[in-house]
């Protein structure tokens, strides 16, 4: 089968959630179909980035979009209901060279990445379609609402009611429709919404044959794509909340914050008494393999929390929020340890660093439950079957 797929971002490197689903599941597709990538881009894409994709597709077109022309189309929304970020990502110059490739290939299916890309085949008829929503956009967009004020409140919350809408109106265009978690399935506002397939995501097996020696120079660590506002709002919760109550009981606790391209406010926690920002790491397992403990306090956003899923399949014990674990689905007390404030986190992770056996335990069986349940496999299988069906 010719399969198409169609990304709102090149898909190496591996430091966005939507980069590491899209590349997991082109590997996998690849095994039985022929690809077709097509990848919207607002950054230069490097021939080396290129060639980490090459070899799964059989045609690969980078697709860039004009700056100028970012800003003026995402304008132009305020003159219509669509959501900002759709405007963000149109333009039809792309829509002209996209036409005339599907004209040329003839796929016989298209697999849209996030509803950011919709626009550009929700009105071919002729070829059958599949969108990945990945996340509920609306309700994560709204969620970061609930913790802004004036002017970029408004703006989160007009945004979330657009998103919302669109997610709504777009079902009708795709035979086919996956998400990440349940969670997130719930939030899809369309009569038809449990027609949507959950599609985890998975952990690569390299992170299950990490075998340096690296010595726990951190009580706590956090990982992810610090320029992504839920991480930023972890990480400084973090460092300015949990870290300061936690050294009143433990004086030398230290905090490793990892990942790309950190924002100022997380540049400034390295500021503080106990806290590294390390930024960029060629192997994220070596951040992971520093600390003691792994804690996500993540209060907004939505979908199945990658950076929680490779902190387990390290054999971290992990602490994160119910939000974040209802699509994880982790036993609390066995796989994982739920806090909801400031306090629940500071007695887990109090409890874990006294108590070496419990660390190991729950590290053990959080490592043992990422293992059996998330595998990117037997994930891609879920939408193979759908897109062949």
């Amino acid at each position: 089968m010719k399969l198409a797929v169609i990304l709102s971002r090149f898909p190496y490197p591996l430091e966005k959630g939507d980069k590491l689903r899209a590349y997991h599941q082109i590997r996998e597709l690849s095994k039985s179909h022929e690809l077709f990538l097509f990848c919207l881009t607002d950054q230069p894409v490097s021939q080396h980035q290129q060639n980490e994709l090459q070899e799964y597709c059989t045609e690969l077109h980078v697709l860039q979009l004009k700056k100028p022309l970012i800003y003026w189309n995402t304008a132009k929304q305020f003159f219509t209901d669509k959501p900002y970020q759709v405007g963000y990502f149109y333009q039809r110059a792309i829509q002209k060279k996209l036409n005339h490739h599907l004209t040329r290939i003839k796929p016989d299916h298209l697999y849209c990445q996030l509803i950011r890309t919709t626009e550009y085949v929700k009105n071919v008829h002729d070829i059958k379609k599949t969108v990945d929503y990945m996340d509920a956009l609306g309700i994560g967009m709204q969620r970061r609402a609930a913790i802004s004020r004036g002017i970029r409140k408004r703006l989160f919350l007009a945004e979330s009611r657009r998103l919302t809408t669109y997610e709504n109106r777009i079902f009708d265009y795709f035979d086919h429709h996956t998400i990440i978690s349940e969670q997130d399935r719930q939030f899809i506002n369309h009569p038809q919404n449990k027609a949507i397939v959950v599609v985890e995501n998975g952990i690569s097996d390299t992170f299950f044959n990490y075998e340096k020696k690296v010595e726990k120079t951190f009580e706590l660590v956090f990982n992810g794509n610090m320029n992504y506002p839920p991480n930023i709002e972890c990480a400084v919760y973090i460092g300015t909340i949990i870290l300061p109550e936690l050294q009143k009981i433990k004086p030398n606790a230290q905090l490793l914050l990892s990942g790309a391209n950190p924002h100022p406010r997380v540049l400034e926690l390295a500021k503080l008494p106990g806290i590294e920002v390390s930024g960029w790491v060629d192997d994220i397992r070596d951040s992971y393999a520093k600390g003691r403990i792994f804690v996500a306090p993540l209060f907004i956003g939505t979908g199945l929390q990658n950076k929680l899923l490779e902190a387990m399949a390290m054999g971290l014990p992990c602490i994160t929020t119910q939000l974040a674990n209802n699509a994880l689905k982790a036993e609390n007390g066995k796989s994982i340890l739920i806090g909801n404030d400031a306090k629940q986190f500071v007695e887990c992770i109090v409890r874990l660093l006294d108590d070496a056996e419990l660390a190991a335990d729950l590290g053990r069986n959080g490592k043992n439950y990422v293992h059996s349940n998330y595998n990117w496999t037997a994930a891609t299988s879920k939408l193979l079957r759908l897109i062949e069906s």
